[in-house]
């Protein structure tokens, strides 16, 4: 298997003295169990625990003092404790809110062990009142592959470490790196199809590893919702919605299903929560802080593009693209660099926004946050000449510095715009999004 770069923050975790239990977020089958067993590796004693199986759920809802049942846990496993250091991980803990409730004891009387729970369903938990140990454990996302990941995971090592250097050094290797992103773009960083693509390096023998995750993901509606309607609302976006990622949506009527605005909004919520896609809103302001305007229409974003490209049924269309901006109506570019932006934060909650001027027309598709500043992105293809919502931006705002993503190289230009506002912009090839934060510390 490959290595995930989420491990450099698991070992920063560990190596924290005040370390607090975590609890790992993510969709289902973006690689959690296998991060954290890899993990386990690294302490004298690793056990593990899924709390789909009844009787491991038995085990930690024990009325026994805490010391009582870590000393079950070793006897459970069949392990007796070494010197050293210990890492709990707890599979699936939402199946069990007292384990949850327990999560803070292991806290405040064990803070020797290294206590980590994941699930993915964890947040609907919020709406059925379990009691979350607030200020007791601390929260981390994994998300599918990012674009470098996949690089490790295909063993092009040579361009990673081309990617580690400045900017300008990637000009040399632009078409190198251009084609595998575009197969990154087609495969998407579900964790499975990465692994099976880097084995076999056959798109078409992937298929089947979407369809099961896409069927998998339908039957587990029934664990995020309560009610047949809503159910049957949530299957709806499942099946049909991948096909509108990138688009301005309404919710009322959404996709010609005739269901109602509370219906829908309420599914996407829940889906949001599950981690499997996002509403991106907008905002007007061209300075911190920003603050989504929920009341207007949002933007469709789903957390995997190889997932969108099989069930939207695209694949092809990008396979013989020459320029992904161009392919899918300009859609799949703006899904993938969302993706790539949100890969580089492993914070849970942690959203994007693009700016639209109301009753203007204008429209940038990204807002980016760096040092606490904002800098808009927008993606496009083309001469300065056609960034006309991007000019709009910049007259009305304090920033000198703005960012197109392409499929060109990387450059940096002068531009003014017909107002007479001269800024500066990053044309930044898609391959670099994922470094967006030192390209901007090596420009600014």
């Amino acid at each position: 298997m490959f290595k995930r770069k989420i491990l450099s923050k698991l070992e920063a975790w560990k190596r924290d003295e005040r370390h607090k239990p975590l609890i790992l977020r993510g969709a289902r089958q973006v690689g959690k169990t296998t991060v954290v067993n890899e993990f386990g590796s690294q302490f004298d004693n690793y056990l593990y625990f899924n709390l789909e199986m009844n009787e491991s759920v038995r085990l930690f809802e024990m009325d026994i003092p805490l010391n009582d049942l870590v000393n079950m846990l070793f006897a459970s496993s069949g392990k007796s404790q070494r010197e050293g250091s210990t890492l709990i991980f707890i599979d699936e803990i939402q199946n069990s809110p007292k384990t949850i409730a327990l999560l803070r004891y292991f806290y405040e009387q064990r803070p020797d062990l290294y206590v980590i729970a994941a699930g993915s369903l964890l947040e609907n938990l919020v709406d059925v009142n379990v009691s979350f140990p607030v200020g007791r454990v601390m929260y981390m996302a994994l998300r599918p592959c990012s674009f470098y990941e996949f690089l490790g995971a295909i063993g092009k090592t040579n361009l990673l470490a081309v990617l580690s250097q400045k900017p300008e050094y990637t000009v040399v290797f632009h078409e190198q790196l251009m084609h595998h992103f575009n197969q990154y773009t087609i495969i998407g960083g579900m964790p499975e199809a990465v692994q099976r693509y880097a084995e076999t390096q056959d798109i078409v023998a992937i298929e089947d590893v979407y369809e099961t995750l896409v069927q998998a993901y339908k039957d587990d509606s029934e664990k995020y919702v309560r009610g047949n309607k809503l159910t049957e609302v949530v299957r709806f976006i499942l099946s049909y919605g991948w096909g509108f990622s990138g688009e301005t949506i309404t919710l009322g009527n959404f996709a010609n299903s005739g269901y109602k605005s509370r219906e829908v909004g309420e599914a996407f919520r829940l889906l949001e929560k599950a981690m499997i896609l996002e509403l991106v809103y907008p905002v007007s302001s061209t300075q911190m802080p920003i603050i989504p305007e929920t009341k207007r229409m949002p933007k469709l974003i789903w957390f995997d593009t190889g997932l969108v490209n099989y069930q939207a049924g695209i694949r092809k269309e990008i396979i013989g693209s020459t320029d992904m901006v161009d392919s899918w109506r300009g859609h799949l570019a703006e899904q993938i660099t969302a993706q790539e932006l949100l890969s580089i934060e492993d914070r849970v909650g942690q959203h994007r926004s693009f700016w639209a001027r109301p009753n203007n027309g204008a429209e940038v598709d990204f807002i980016f946050t760096h040092n606490s500043r904002l800098y808009p992105i927008e993606v496009k293809s083309g001469t300065n000449a056609r960034l006309r919502s991007l000019h709009v931006f910049m007259d009305n705002s304090n920033i000198d510095t703005a960012i197109r993503v392409w499929s060109n190289p990387y450059s940096v230009d002068k531009v003014m715009t017909p107002n007479g506002k001269e800024y500066r912009l990053i044309n930044l090839p898609f391959y670099l999004i994922g470094n967006l934060h030192q390209v901007l510390d090596e420009v600014l």
